[in-house]
């Protein structure tokens, strides 16, 4: 199991691999299972504002990417 802070360096890791901007403020927000528990977090840079950004989906139990996209604006 991870925690929000690995999760944001997973995603400036992946970010920085695909050579993608990780602008602040970066906005987490962690998911919860049907039956509690952490289930994953979605991540998304210059959060609230317009420009470009960077969107994650990390699986809080592997690490593991889920989803990621990029917005160059």
């Amino acid at each position: 199991m991870i925690d929000s802070d690995i999760a944001i360096e997973i995603a400036r890791k992946h970010a920085a691999e695909k050579g993608w901007a990780f602008p602040e403020p970066v906005e987490i927000v962690p998911f919860h299972g049907w039956f509690g528990g952490l289930k994953r977090f979605e991540i998304e840079t210059n959060a609230g504002q317009l420009g470009t950004k960077s969107y994650f989906v990390i699986d809080a139990a592997t690490g593991e990417i889920v989803s990621a996209g990029y917005i160059p604006r």
